[in-house]
């Protein structure tokens, strides 16, 4: 899937993609955990995008 094909038009939907991206390598093996550099050429600006595991909230009695 490319942006082309399903834009991503607000902070909500971007959560949406990284949620699911992340949960297909988890299940597929990778190690999600770490920084990953994102160097996207002259048009667009570079990112650095650092993913830790967190704790699950305690569910509610």
């Amino acid at each position: 899937m490319t942006s082309e094909e399903n834009p991503v038009a607000s902070k909500a939907e971007l959560n949406a993609e990284l949620k699911a991206l992340l949960i297909r390598s988890y299940e597929n093996g990778i190690d999600v955990e770490g920084a990953f550099e994102c160097r996207n050429g002259v048009d667009h600006p570079d990112w650095d995008v650092i993913v830790t595991e967190v704790q699950k909230n305690e569910p509610s009695e």
